[in-house]
């Protein structure tokens, strides 16, 4: 027995070390980084160690920006962009691009406070219905294309600035497409500190796990495609382990255009969970210090409980 009690904590300090470590390499990986009290509690140090094997079998370069070359099956997607747009703007026009209702949207709900807003097609599983009958012809081109696991409609409102931030999971590759732009370095897109601008007809390829963020100081609303690509892994292992967090995980994050569509699991807990948060916000606004001294007491607790 105590030969057991001695292997399991060695096992648990050597996750530790891996926890550690991988965090180390997501946070020191691009010249941007977060304040080291930010990456203590952002999704990217929770997902860091799957993060860390995407990055080790990744065949595409750890750079911030990618080329559209090197995602040849993308191509039939760059070269309708025409009809695409059309249906975004008649969508637009529709009102059917919108914040979420309520709080069924945890990947971007802080970008609704900014003015931006999306549709979604499909999200890490089937196409939503509701895209099915606004986008039909938008939505028949990414079904024939293997490998597009996520697709919206995306705005960005003149004046906004999305908070700069990275992406959770590194099992995709991010694709913009521009329909309707400024065309102008004025609206732009910076990713681990360079600076790109969406052009009509154009894409823009990106590694979304490096930190980034999206401002339009122009007086033209921006509408572009968004895809998530999945991520060229250089081994079936990883490809299979993708294809497990694609289906596990990220369908849990899926929510809806219109009421009645399905909503994954972290959204319909998001829901929930926001309610203790509206409280934290009313505490940090009468009181900073005791809003923060309850904050890390928590995640001290954790911590404790985690390592003990």
């Amino acid at each position: 027995m105590p030969d057991f009690f001695s292997e399991l904590f060695q096992v648990k300090w050597l996750v530790v070390a891996v926890f550690i470590a991988s965090t180390t390499y997501v946070h020191f990986r691009g010249k941007v980084r977060h304040k080291f009290v930010r990456q203590l509690t952002d999704h990217s140090t929770f997902t860091a160690p799957i993060n860390a094997v995407m990055y080790l079998c990744s065949k595409v370069p750890a750079t911030p920006y990618l080329r559209a070359e090197d995602f040849p099956q993308i191509a039939p997607v760059t070269a309708a962009w025409e009809s695409i747009r059309d249906e975004a703007v008649a969508a637009y026009e529709g009102g059917a691009i919108k914040a979420a209702d309520g709080y069924t949207d945890a990947g971007f709900n802080s970008f609704f406070r900014t003015g931006w807003t999306r549709f979604y097609l499909k999200w890490y599983g089937k196409p939503l219905d509701s895209a099915r009958s606004v986008c039909p012809k938008t939505l028949a081109l990414l079904e024939s294309i293997p490998g597009i696991e996520a697709a919206m409609f995306t705005v960005l409102p003149p004046g906004a600035r999305l908070p700069r931030h990275r992406d959770p999971y590194a099992g995709s590759i991010r694709y913009h497409l521009g329909l309707v732009t400024p065309n102008s370095p004025d609206c732009y897109i910076e990713v681990d500190g360079e600076r790109r601008f969406w052009r009509d007809g154009e894409p823009l390829l990106f590694d979304e796990t490096y930190i980034h963020t999206a401002v339009n100081e122009t007086q033209v609303t921006r509408i572009i495609l968004f895809l998530d690509i999945e991520r060229p892994l250089n081994n079936p292992l990883a490809r299979g382990f993708n294809h497990l967090m694609r289906v596990t995980l990220l369908r849990a994050s899926a929510t809806e255009n219109v009421p009645g569509e399905k909503i994954g699991l972290i959204n319909r807990l998001f829901g929930q969970v926001y309610k203790i948060r509206v409280v934290g916000k009313e505490l940090k606004k009468r009181s900073k210090p005791a809003y923060y001294a309850i904050k890390w007491l928590l995640i001290g607790g954790l911590l404790y409980l985690a390592l003990r």
